[in-house]
């Protein structure tokens, strides 16, 4: 009897170099934030082409620690996508400040310039660009509309690690960018994150952001977090970071084969991402999109039923309860936001994904829609 294989949707790339960085750093009793998380600081600064990158606990408080560098706090607005993961709406909260969601673009899924815009108003503080499953926003666009009106640009590259933007990474390209490293990232460091900034003044206030608020040892000059990254997790950072790039060209290897399969014998049925052309996209999700929610969700019910993992990525923020208990946000908000949270499914994009492997997705996705 064959044995139905077990396809999972993430799984993180540690290597036998990656296990031999952090015992060496356990051995050497670098626990806390030291030498290795200041090399790691220095080498992914190095990788994103800016002058500063301050490592910090995870991906949420590289926001959080943004908002409160730039002083956001209550009257305040920062302008935020809804097709994202919560924590970009939610860090806005932790100010006392109002996230205000913008709608998307169908093509790439990431916030829309021309919806940023009609979002403005003298309580705007900040846009978040998010860069939707490695395929960086229309900054060009976003930095114009923030410059026009005196607003930050902090980028969400959470899932945008070694992505580019006409041929400059993302983390690059506004005041302030966040990246996290959960292991279902294209690198991990278990929980992390880090914020990367060309700004000394921003850089300088969110390290001392993330420790108490000190600018040295029990000195401490204004509110902070225990926001620190641990040295073993910043072994575990350098290793990974050095393997970023294959694991990009990987992954991009395995994208192109699903999106060429897809419009061979989906394509009236199944849309494959669209790759703008000022894009390199990294594809931490490989999300496809579906003419009927239906449809989608009976594929997704019976993808997982022969052992493939998937997700809904994401569900509407201004429709969670929180935030419709917030500002009794309804259904047709946010139509295009909406619509695309009701169609998408996420499937399995692994760097070391076998041709088989995604074979047999694909074949479990055209017995779903009965072609």
């Amino acid at each position: 009897m064959t044995r139905q294989p077990r396809i999972p949707f993430a799984d993180p790339y540690i290597s036998e170099e990656d296990i031999a960085s952090v015992v060496e750093a356990l051995r050497r009793r670098c626990l806390s934030q030291g030498e290795y998380v200041d090399r790691f600081e220095k080498e992914f600064a190095r990788y994103v082409g800016v002058k500063h990158a301050i490592a910090v606990s995870n991906g949420t408080t590289a926001l959080h620690t943004a908002l409160v560098a730039i002083n956001i706090g209550s009257n305040d607005e920062v302008i935020v996508p809804s097709f994202s993961f919560v924590s970009v709406a939610n860090c806005v909260l932790y100010q006392n400040a109002r996230p205000v969601f913008a709608d998307i673009d169908l093509s790439t899924y990431n916030i829309d310039p021309n919806d940023i815009e009609e979002k403005i108003n003298k309580k705007t503080r900040a846009i978040i660009a998010v860069h939707y499953a490695g395929q960086p926003a229309d900054m060009d666009a976003i930095v114009e509309i923030a410059r026009k009106h005196d607003l930050y640009v902090i980028e969400d590259a959470a899932e945008a690690h070694g992505s580019l933007y006409k041929g400059k990474k993302a983390g690059s390209l506004g005041h302030m960018a966040c990246f996290s490293f959960y292991p279902n990232k294209n690198m991990t460091t278990g929980e992390g994150g880090i914020i990367t900034t060309n700004d000394e003044e921003l850089a300088e206030k969110m390290r001392m952001i993330r420790s108490h608020g000190q600018d040295r040892r029990y000195h401490h000059v204004m509110l902070g977090y225990n926001y620190r990254m641990t040295d073993f997790q910043a072994a575990l950072g350098i290793t990974q970071l050095r393997r970023l790039d294959s694991v990009i060209g990987r992954k991009n290897e395995v994208a192109h084969y699903y999106t060429r399969r897809i419009g061979e014998v989906f394509s009236y049925e199944v849309i494959p991402p669209y790759v703008a052309p000022y894009a390199l996209h990294t594809y931490m999700f490989y999300t496809v999109r579906f003419r009927e929610r239906g449809k989608r969700d009976d594929t997704a019910n019976k993808l997982e039923v022969a052992g493939i993992e998937t997700r809904i990525a994401f569900p509407s923020i201004h429709l969670q309860p929180l935030y419709q208990n917030l500002y009794n946000y309804t259904q047709g908000f946010l139509p295009v936001t909406e619509q695309t949270s009701d169609t998408v499914l996420s499937i399995p994009v692994l760097a070391d994904m076998t041709r088989g492997e995604q074979d047999y997705v694909l074949e479990k996705l055209r017995e779903s829609l009965s072609l």
